[in-house]
């Protein structure tokens, strides 16, 4: 499956224009036959990039199957808001697991599909970033190990959104939460924590990994769809920022997302069968304090004085993830 580069943008937007592209071209939110899987009246936030996140995946997915779609939930931001007793905003067969065991549950769901004879029917397992690198981090481990014919997404916000705002393995260094709070002589969360899920995953050397961003709807659903059209375990890593848990702007959650690849922060990237086959590659590297100011959870770093050293150990970790995944051109 090849991927298709959009070149085209719209002047003074952040949006590709779907109106200029052939049909085959656009992507699947553009085209009215969507599958609205996971519909409107839920109760996310306003500015939510995990329910843009779960809508773009799961739309393309369910396109790639022909609706022949199960999904598995794990307990967290994206369950309660779209699932408040006895509604849903899930058009599509979807079983709520607990948080840490939403893989598992999705095995066992693939395994019940096989054994009936039913080799159409595909299976996702979905959970935020504590469900996936914390709670579910064992069942997901076993479900690569196993090679199992899932499909894991994993919506990454950075914390435990749903219960307060806490910190998860994904928190990045220096960030305020609940838990990891401003004050003291490293406010923040410490610098050394957390795991690379993706990374993780390659060690596996399952069929498929991938990650991307609410920001680049053709690259996300690009992936999604690859990933459908592969047997066995693999795994797509979204960057979706929280406007709550960021003290983020609502109207800010596309830009962050952005911001976050073209400063490096967050790799946009596939591998296969644990070696990198492609990168996003980055338009113009922008400074790490562009993607930091417009968050509360760093203002303690913009403060009288700036924590300059602080915030260039931050550039320091964005500029190694462009040396690693080779995210500029040479020429640049």
């Amino acid at each position: 499956m090849d991927q298709t580069v959009v070149k085209f943008y719209q002047t003074g937007t952040f949006t590709v224009g779907n109106r200029l592209l052939a049909p085959q071209q656009r992507s699947v939110q553009a085209n009215m036959q969507r599958t609205n899987s996971l519909n409107s009246g839920h109760r996310a936030c306003q500015g939510c990039g995990e329910a843009l996140g779960a809508r773009y995946a799961i739309d393309a997915a369910m396109n790639a199957t022909g609706g022949q779609l199960i999904a598995a939930n794990a307990t967290g931001c994206l369950e309660v808001f779209s699932t408040p007793y006895p509604e849903t905003s899930w058009q599509i067969p979807w079983i709520h697991s607990l948080f840490g065991n939403a893989a598992a549950v999705a095995t066992g769901i693939a395994a019940a599909m096989r054994a009936k004879g039913r080799n159409e029917v595909r299976v996702v397992a979905q959970g935020g970033d504590g469900g996936t690198t914390d709670i579910g981090f064992g069942c997901l481990s076993g479900m690569f190990e196993r090679n199992d014919d899932v499909l894991y997404i994993c919506y990454d916000n950075e914390a435990y959104m749903n219960t307060g705002v806490q910190r998860s393995s994904a928190t990045p260094p220096t960030a305020r939460t609940a838990t990891t709070a401003a004050v003291g002589g490293q406010p923040g969360n410490v610098f050394g924590q957390g795991k690379n899920v993706p990374r993780i995953a390659m060690a596996h050397e399952i069929p498929y990994v991938a990650t991307a961003t609410v920001s680049d709807l053709h690259d996300l659903e690009y992936k999604v769809k690859k990933a459908m059209a592969i047997h066995g375990a693999r795994y797509i890593h979204i960057f979706v920022p929280c406007p709550l848990g960021w003290g983020s702007a609502s109207h800010d959650t596309i830009r962050l997302a952005r911001l976050a690849h073209e400063s490096g922060f967050f790799p946009v990237f596939e591998a296969e069968y644990g070696e990198v086959t492609h990168v996003s590659k980055i338009r113009r590297q922008v400074p790490i304090a562009e993607y930091l100011k417009p968050q509360r959870r760093f203002a303690h770093l913009f403060g009288e004085p700036p924590a300059l050293e602080t915030i260039a150990r931050m550039q320091a970790m964005a500029d190694r993830n462009i040396r690693r995944y080779g995210l500029l051109d040479e020429e640049q």
